[in-house]
Order: structure tokens, then C-alpha cells, then sequence
């Protein structure tokens, strides 16, 4: 096993904070872990040191993973173990994740800038993960039809749809996973991982798990590197039945024209803008906490970020006042804090785009409420942080209402009525989430039904269970992860007819001796 030439290794606990020593990773190939020369470096995004390094995998590293997949599936016993026994495994892997948690959120914060917070809620979402879909492969069935007459009995079964390619973006590298490993797994499925270059620590780490646990070589491998040779190899195999993707929409129609390969099927979660709509008889306290949390939690790098907040024009202005009054008092600085709010951006390419999103705000005439700036004392010198930001009176066709951003910036935009607010919320070409908050029953059941997006939030945000699925409308894409529609997503269904007792014969008139 070769997964490192530094100081650790993907199967060693050493560095249960994973401290500032740098880990080097292989690929993850049918049970072994490969090395390769070239190799990613990756800097922590809030101090700029080395902390990972990650195999530069090629589209040679992505057919070798693809072949032990595919045998693993078509002549391996994975695909054809009990539900239970899937389950056991996966409950197994979940106690494992489990124990290691803080560890693996130490690891998340490295890489993604994120703060240590975020990342512990982030793991704890994944062992969640990782249970529910144990229950739901002893619970998943198919269905019996006995009311097709006395001579025709049929069942629609589910059957593990068969190697799956697994896009994860940098933005949750061990949640997203997670939305979609431990479903396929339980549904029988074997799995290729591309985790984004820039974060492939925790998909590493997890394989790690997954291997200790008992999972048969094959049937889980990783290939870590850059989107235009490893993701672009894997979503155009031809031995690949599957993918499910998480990235941005121009991402995702790369994904759909290099699956035309040999037509596989897609899951494609994409792009968000999504809107807090703020009624007058809110409870205004809750909705400005919703409202800061929404656009500042993961530092905006969340496709189901509240980046437009819609308010009545009624309550506005004091709102607005306290709502910039909250921003202000953020704590933005070193990750590995418990008292930081706000993390770093996840690389300075990024940064520039949010600061430039910022300056088209002003240039169009938005009204500046607070931040607009990086941030570069102290704490923040080697980092990229941006303040939070907030800008009122946004016309509903600048880039900053229309646009996914993917930082901490807020645009603000003011309605009249009801039917304007969810007008505004829709004028959007994507459809991931919304949020709505009224005390009115009535209000909050119109507008929810309205919405155009595959997640409505009603007097919370950013809110769920892995028992809940998550997907889009319009250019968010489609298919759902998590739950028992994210599992069902792994399978095709068959329809098995069997007649009972003799034929009735079409063409009778040609009968005769059959010996």
C-alpha cells in the first residue's frame, strides 16, 4: 500500500489533528493504493501552507479504476450480497467514520478554508448519511402486481443500475460523497470517485475506512486529479453505467455531452441562486439570523446559499439596519477556531471572481451596506477572506441577483405584494432552493407551492436530514440525492411477467402434432 511518500499516510491515525505536517495520497485502485510521480499540491487557503498532496491521475489511473469496478459488479459478490449484508457493512463503516471525526474535520478545514464548525456538522451529516442508507438497504424492495387477471402474475424490481462515477466538488468534499457512496453501495452498485483536486483528503480517508471495514477490493476506488483528464475520462467511459454530479451548470453540460459516449445515465446536481423571502409578519429576529447565516455559511460556497434576500419594502429599512449591525459583528479569521464564523475562500482564482461580482455591484449602482473588501491584516495575510457583504436596492437584472456568486455577498431587492415576491424569487435560471418566512399559514403553504425549486424552506434555511432528497429545478439540474429517492436513483427497475398455466394460442389455426 502506497498512498504516501511523506509524513502520512491515508491509513495511518497519526495526526489526529492532522496537524500542519502534509499528507501525500495515491489512487485508490481495486483494493490498493497506487502512487503516482505527479503529483497536486495543495494549500491551506487561510495560511497558504502545504498540507496535501494528491495523485495527478490521468485517463489510464480512470480505466484501470473503471475495469476493477466493472468486475467487481459483473463477476464480484458485492452486487449480489443481501440487502442486510450491505447494510451491516455500511453501519460498520458509519461507526468507523464516526470515531474519527474530529480528525477528518481537521482535514476538511486544510483544505477547503472552511471553518471547524461547519466541517464537524459537515462529518456529522456524513455518518448520517452512511446509517440511513444502512436502514434503507435491508428496507429497499420492489413491487408485486396481482391484479392483472387469473393467469398473469408480475414484479417490478430494483436492480443495481452497475458502476457509477462519482463527481464531488471542493466545496463539501465529505457531505457530497456522502450524499452519494453510501446509496449506491446499498444499492449494489460499485463506485469510481473523482473527488475535486483541490480537496481529495477526506474521499481518501473514507476509501481508507470503507477498505478496513470489509468492503471487497473493486468495488469502491478513487482517482483523485484535474476535471479536464481524470472527470472528463470517467464521465465518457464507456464502462461506466452511471454518473452522478455536483459542480456548477457549465461543469454539468460538459458532463451531459460526454456521457452521449454510450448514453449513461445522469444525476446532475448544479447551480443555485437561491432566495430568502421575508415577509412582514416574519418573526424578523429569526429571519435576520436565517438571513446572515444563509449567505455566510461555508463562507457562500454553497449552491443552496440565501444569496438573494427578497424583503416587503414595509419592514425594509429596519431590518436592513440590523441585519448589517449582525454582519459587522462576525468573527472572520483562522478556521481551526471555534469562535471564527467566517472562513477563507477556497483559492485566490476564486476570490478574484467574488471581489469582481462585488465591484459589478457597484458599478451598477447597488447600494453598499457593508464589506465589499478582502481582508488582509493580521490573521488574514496569507489568506483569502472577503468581508461579508451586503448590498441593498439590487435590480433584479444585474449580474449579482442573477448570477451565482459563491461568496459571501447578499444582494438585497425589495417587493410590494405577495405575488411580486415570488416572481422575484423565480426570475432565476436556476431552481436548487428558496426559503420563505411568514407566521401566516396561509402564505407560507402559496408561496412554498409557487417556488420553482426542488427544496422549500419554511421559517428555517439550509435545513434537512438524510432522510430528505436534494435536487433541482431548470438549470440546477436533475435527479435527487439522499434518502430513499437518492438510492432509488443507483437502480433500474425490471418488469418480470410470468403466465401461468397453458398459452392462449394467436394463430390456432396452424396447430398440429407437437412431438
Amino acid at each position: 500500500m502506497t498512498s504516501t511518500t511523506d509524513t502520512q499516510t491515508a491509513g495511518s491515525d497519526r495526526g489526529k489533528d492532522a496537524s500542519s505536517e502534509s499528507r501525500t495520497y495515491g489512487n485508490f485502485i481495486n483494493g490498493t493504493w497506487v502512487s503516482r510521480d505527479e503529483l497536486i499540491d495543495r494549500y491551506n487557503p487561510a495560511t497558504g501552507e502545504l498540507v496535501a498532496r494528491f495523485a495527478d491521475g490521468t485517463a489510464a489511473d480512470v480505466h484501470r479504476a473503471v475495469a476493477a469496478a466493472r468486475k467487481a459488479f459483473d463477476t464480484g459478490p458485492w452486487s449480489q450480497t443481501s440487502g442486510a449484508e450491505r447494510g451491516e457493512l455500511l453501519y460498520r463503516i458509519a461507526e468507523r467514520i464516526e470515531a474519527q471525526v474530529e480528525r477528518l474535520a481537521h482535514i476538511e478545514v486544510q483544505e477547503t478554508g472552511k471553518t471547524i464548525r461547519v466541517a464537524r456538522g459537515d462529518l456529522a451529516g456524513v455518518v448520517s448519511h452512511f446509517k440511513n442508507a444502512a436502514g434503507l438497504a435491508w428496507q429497499t424492495t420492489g413491487e408485486s402486481l396481482e391484479n392483472l387477471g387469473p393467469t398473469l402474475t408480475a414484479v417490478n424490481v430494483r436492480e443495481p443500475v452497475g458502476v457509477t462515477g462519482l463527481v464531488i466538488p471542493w466545496n463539501f468534499p465529505a457531505l457530497i460523497l456522502a450524499q452519494k457512496l453510501p446509496y449506491a453501495l446499498a444499492a449494489g452498485c460499485t463506485a469510481v470517485v473523482k473527488p475535486a483536486e483541490t480537496t481529495s483528503g477526506t474521499a481518501c480517508e473514507i476509501a481508507r475506512i470503507c477498505e478496513e471495514a470489509g468492503l471487497p477490493a473493486g468495488v469502491l476506488n478513487v482517482v483523485t486529479g484535474y476535471g479536464p483528464t481524470a472527470g472528463q475520462a470517467l464521465t465518457e467511459h464507456h464502462g461506466v453505467d452511471y454518473v452522478s454530479f455536483t459542480g456548477s451548470t457549465a461543469s454539468g453540460r460538459k458532463v451531459i455531452e460526454a456521457s452521449k459516449s454510450n448514453l449513461k445515465r445522469l444525476a446532475l446536481e448544479l447551480g443555485g441562486k437561491a432566495a430568502t423571502v421575508v415577509f412582514a409578519d416574519a418573526d424578523l429576529d429569526d429571519a435576520a439570523d436565517a438571513a446572515l447565516f444563509a449567505i455566510t455559511f461555508n463562507q457562500g460556497e454553497c449552491c443552496v446559499s440565501g444569496t438573494r434576500l427578497l424583503i416587503d419594502d414595509t419592514v425594509a429599512d429596519e431590518f436592513l439596519t440590523e441585519l448589517v449591525r449582525r454582519a459587522e459583528k462576525l468573527i472572520v479569521g483562522d478556521p481551526m477556531d471555534d469562535a471564527t464564523d467566517v472562513g477563507a475562500l477556497i483559492h485566490s482564482q476564486h476570490l478574484d471572481q467574488v471581489l469582481s461580482f462585488i465591484k459589478q455591484g457597484v458599478d451598477g449602482g447597488a447600494k453598499l451596506l457593508t464589506g465589499g473588501e478582502r481582508l488582509t491584516d493580521g490573521v488574514h495575510a496569507n489568506g483569502q477572506f472577503v468581508a461579508p457583504t451586503v448590498f441593498d436596492h439590487v435590480d433584479p437584472n444585474a449580474a449579482i441577483f442573477q448570477q451565482e456568486i459563491f461568496g459571501p455577498v447578499l444582494s438585497v431587492t425589495r417587493f410590494h405584494n405577495e405575488d411580486e415576491a415570488i416572481a422575484l424569487a423565480n426570475d432565476s435560471i436556476y431552481g436548487l432552493a428558496n426559503s420563505v418566512w411568514t407566521k401566516n399559514i396561509d402564505t407560507a403553504h402559496r408561496v412554498s407551492r409557487a417556488l420553482r425549486s426542488g427544496t422549500v424552506w419554511v421559517n428555517t434555511t439550509i435545513d434537512g436530514s438524510a432522510q430528505l432528497p436534494l435536487g433541482g429545478y431548470k438549470q440546477s439540474g436533475y435527479g435527487r440525492e439522499g434518502g430513499k429517492h437518492g438510492l432509488e436513483e443507483f437502480t433500474n427497475i425490471k418488469s418480470i411477467q410470468t403466465r401461468i398455466g397453458k398459452r392462449r394460442h394467436a394463430y390456432p389455426h396452424t396447430r398440429g402434432p407437437v412431438a
